[in-house]
């Protein structure tokens, strides 16, 4: 599977559970949310944007995908939600590993971009680190309709936070549909 095929197969309605572990203070806590999932085509103004914003050429794009989420975690009062788009820069010499440009978070001085990798075992891993955090995600499909997914999140000094999601597709586009949908677009 390369990543135009995992984020094909990620595409529609889901539901994710959340079990996050905050190792600095020693407590958990559990959330719950709703993502949804769209490939957006190569031309799309957002995919061109973004390449614009991280100066590469838009042309490099493997495709492109939103993820929009709303949800709750059990310690905040207030409910996350909100979206971004991703959009994978493949590596000249290995298609499998590259770039992961994002939107910036509003928390952010300027763009970070990530790396991706496929594993042998279709294992998507994305990295993103700056001067003060690093985060490693690693996603999976158990079946095409079972999502799981780690992540571990460091600050300079240590662990900070380590994540497990199980994610279920409630709806929307199903993954052979999807790719048969990319194919004639």
């Amino acid at each position: 599977m390369d990543i135009v095929e995992f984020f094909q197969q990620s595409s529609g309605k889901w539901f994710s559970q959340r079990s996050s572990h905050h190792l600095a203070v020693n407590q958990s806590e559990g959330g719950k949310s709703n993502l949804l999932i769209e490939m957006l085509p190569k031309d799309d103004p957002a995919i061109i944007a973004l390449c614009e914003q991280y100066a590469v050429d838009p042309t490099l794009a493997l495709c492109g995908i939103r993820v929009t989420w709303d949800g709750k975690m059990e310690w905040d009062k207030e409910k996350p939600a909100g979206s971004t788009v991703l959009v994978p820069i493949a590596h000249s010499e290995n298609p499998n590993e590259g770039k992961l440009l994002r939107t910036q978070d509003s928390v952010e001085k300027a763009p970070v971009a990530g790396r991706y990798a496929i594993s042998k075992d279709d294992v998507l891993v994305l990295t993103t680190e700056d001067d003060t955090l690093s985060a490693e995600e690693r996603l999976w499909f158990a079946s095409p309709n079972l999502r799981l997914r780690t992540s571990v999140l460091k600050q300079s000094g240590g662990f900070r936070t380590a994540s497990f999601c199980s994610e279920i597709r409630m709806g929307g586009i199903k993954p052979a549909e999807n790719a048969s949908a990319s194919a004639t677009a």
